[in-house]
């Protein structure tokens, strides 16, 4: 039987923690084994990397750890880190140079990644502070970076008209794109209107099989970050595009593997997450170039004009799969402002004749 998307992305992401662990300690195992109900093969990978580049830093700069090797490392080890270790390590974060393919290559993070590599640390620590293996969580006395609110990207109305029109006509593309638009546009012209119309993650789309799409109802069945399921209800125009998609699907000639998939690449395998990104940025700098779209800004458009027609930030939670109410609140805030703007001017205290 075809694994479906979801299924073999975890499988991959298992083999390459597995690869990973070979260059960690080995009570690294036991961790992951702890935390693998209550987070994703892939945050256990993004674990993985951020605490191999928080041993090289003890071992290289904390005189606890001189001379150490990563393997050799044991339980006992983590009593020697301390608040300022961790604290060192998140201003180290700002600026460093790793041997990669046997050459020096410098990196820096900003607030987002020092709080992913923070989190890290704070649950390794954690885990082995409530198993009783070290007496303190260092990590807990260490405040994640405070995080500058980014500007959120969507587009507008006719902005989003104008990007479909591109995707449906392709005029502006250079000739040689226009070559592979001939055979991409209604996989294109479904993907951005589904992606539009409901809100989805590129993970969603992309993880879609042909099965999971009943027109009798306008729904298509997604799993959700965390792998949930979930059915997502769609309209008339992006029932129209996957209709017009479908009829040519039926006749593609997928790999083994990707009999399934909803969307396929010209290489007939499943379309990829990348390739999905691309396209999208390819059309939309066709219509905007002070705008950098994304998928996720398409999700933040459809967001936006949910909430502009209904004024309910619950269902838009509940439609974009938001776990924590906050999340949603958090970016459209800036329109519930609007909203009270919009009663300031309505409120009249005197006639104007």
């Amino acid at each position: 039987m075809e694994k479906t998307y979801h299924e073999t992305s975890r499988i991959k992401y298992i083999s390459r923690l597995r690869e990973q662990l070979d260059q960690l300690p080995s009570f690294l195992g036991e961790f992951f084994r702890g935390i693998g109900d209550r987070s994703e093969p892939r945050t256990q990978v993004a674990y993985s990397y951020d605490l191999v580049i928080f041993f090289e830093f003890l071992i290289e700069y904390r005189p606890s750890f001189k001379d150490k090797q990563i393997k050799e490392l044991t339980v006992g080890d983590l009593e020697l880190v301390r608040a300022e270790d961790i604290e060192l390590f998140m201003e180290y974060l700002s600026y460093y140079e790793r041997p990669e393919d046997d050459r020096p290559v410098t990196w820096s993070n900003q607030e987002y990644g020092k709080s992913r590599k923070l989190a890290a640390v704070r649950t390794l620590l954690s885990y082995f502070y409530k198993k009783q293996k070290i007496s303190s969580n260092p990590a807990e006395l260490v405040d994640f970076p405070k995080m500058h609110e980014k500007e959120i990207v969507r587009l507008e109305v006719d902005e989003v008209a104008r990007l479909l029109d591109e995707v449906e006509s392709g005029e502006l593309l250079s000739m040689h794109q226009q070559k592979f638009h001939a055979q991409t546009r209604l996989r294109d012209v479904a993907i951005v209107t589904l992606m539009l119309g409901t809100g989805m993650r590129v993970s969603e789309c992309v993880g879609i099989d042909i099965q999971h799409i009943d027109l009798e109802v306008n729904g298509v069945k997604v799993t959700r970050k965390g792998g949930d399921e979930a059915i997502i209800y769609f309209g008339r125009e992006v029932r129209a595009a996957l209709e017009e998609y479908l009829a040519e699907r039926v006749s593609a000639e997928p790999l083994p593997g990707h009999t399934n998939a909803l969307f396929l690449s010209m290489q007939n395998k499943r379309i990829t997450d990348r390739a999905v990104q691309n396209l999208v940025k390819k059309y939309s700098k066709l219509v905007t170039t002070l705008k950098n779209i994304s998928p996720h800004k398409l999700r933040s458009t459809y967001g936006t004009n949910l909430y502009r027609e209904t004024g309910d930030i619950y269902l838009v939670a509940d439609v974009l799969g938001h776990s924590d109410i906050n999340t949603t609140r958090k970016h459209y805030a800036h329109m519930d402002e609007d909203r009270r703007r919009q009663a300031a001017r309505v409120v009249k205290l005197r006639s104007e004749d």
